[in-house]
């Protein structure tokens, strides 16, 4: 197993570039369409239902894939030797980021859940607030891999 992750690994690589793209694109999406949605949107409307629709598309059909990808693509690259030194601080700032991330999307599950249910109670205010929570963990995340000052 060692020598297939050491031999595919820049493969293993782009799959999880790739993936992580897909899913930070959903992640800063879906709560701007939750902003919409609350904002805009009479319940039981057609529009409601083309929100909804749209909404578990993007969370179905995009983000949770791509968030599985992330997850398989970045613990193939944690397990190949070399790769990752846990003596240091950055892949635990990494790890912690990817986990916040990770509680962040099923948070946006739930919220997807109320709409569907009629019982949104948050504002297009509090979205847009919460949709800031991505770009800051992004951020760490980018500095902890790219420039490693821990």
């Amino acid at each position: 197993m060692i020598n297939f992750l050491n031999d595919w690994y820049m493969w293993i690589k782009v799959g999880h570039i790739f993936s992580v793209i897909a899913w930070m694109a959903g992640i800063f999406y879906l709560p701007r369409l939750f902003v919409y949605h609350a904002e805009t949107v009479k319940q039981g409307s057609e529009t409601d239902q083309l929100f909804q629709t749209m909404e578990r598309r993007l969370l179905y059909g995009i983000m949770s894939p791509a968030m599985t990808g992330v997850w398989i693509f970045g613990l193939l690259m944690v397990f190949t030797p070399g790769v990752v030194d846990w003596s240091a601080i950055w892949p635990w700032t990494k790890a912690i980021s990817v986990c916040v991330l990770t509680w962040f999307h099923h948070w946006l599950g739930y919220r997807r859940k109320d709409f569907m249910r009629g019982e949104n109670k948050l504002t297009g205010r509090r979205y847009r607030m919460m949709n800031e929570l991505p770009t800051v963990f992004l951020v760490v995340i980018l500095i902890s891999v790219v420039v490693r000052p821990f």
